[in-house]
């Protein structure tokens, strides 16, 4: 085989070595990320085909539209990165309170603040798309109301403020205070490009031990008012 022919079957990827489809598809899916990243979600996948060196039609065999393509990324970039064991780990009260949020927005960070993810999700928000507002509720669900109990238990310590009284919309709007600080951060690196003199660890220390200070204060009387308030008939 000449030196060109070898070029080509390695350059175009229906040449050459047959992909399972499955990995066919993870292809076409890690190319869509990077694309859309890159461009927004008006990118069209003619583009994207010829980025990946396989034919249009191929991308929709494996996604019928490009709206079914952009849910999947969707799931890849933001659903697949949620580690269960994450709300585990919060929820262990041997571990001091500080550890634990320390712990957690390090491992998150580290797993979802990469370019990718803020771009898509930036570009997402700008589009008008349902994804941000779901996935700002699944993190409300799954995360904020998690840390709103395990705050509660910290800073609450007599029986009426560790009663069954709803989480308010306050508590979780001062949880937000505190996710939405590390959020910025990636916004700040990733988005704006000002890379920050100061390591993730040690950045994210500090705005757990200002929450954290401000908590004690607060959010005992707080609570106070969540156990006090009737119940709406």
């Amino acid at each position: 085989m000449k030196k060109s022919q070898t070029a080509r079957h390695a350059q175009d990827p229906e040449i050459g070595i047959r992909l399972s489809p499955h990995a066919r598809k993870e292809q076409i899916l890690k190319a869509a990320i990077d694309y859309f990243a890159e461009v927004g979600f008006s990118g069209q996948t003619r583009e994207l085909s010829r980025r990946i060196g396989v034919s249009q039609a191929l991308v929709y065999r494996y996604f019928p539209s490009k709206a079914d393509l952009i849910d999947e990324v969707f799931e890849a970039v933001f659903m697949r990165k949620w580690n269960p064991q994450w709300i585990r780990d919060l929820r262990r009260r041997e571990t001091p309170i500080r550890e634990r949020l320390i712990h957690f927005y390090t491992q998150y960070a580290n797993a979802t603040y990469r370019p990718e993810w803020i771009r898509i999700y930036m570009f997402a928000g700008l589009a008008g798309m349902g994804w941000n507002r779901n996935y700002l509720d699944f993190v409300r669900r799954k995360l904020l109301t998690v840390i709103c109990e395990e705050i509660r238990y910290e800073f609450s310590r007599s029986k009426t403020m560790k009663g069954q009284a709803k989480i308010s919309p306050r508590e979780i709007e001062m949880i937000w205070n505190l996710h939405g600080s590390m959020f910025y951060w990636a916004v700040r690196c990733n988005i704006f490009g000002i890379d920050s003199s100061v390591p993730f660890e040690i950045r994210a220390a500090d705005a757990v031990d200002l929450f954290l200070a401000g908590a004690a204060k607060v959010y005992p009387q707080l609570v106070r008012k969540s156990s006090a308030a009737k119940p709406p008939r």
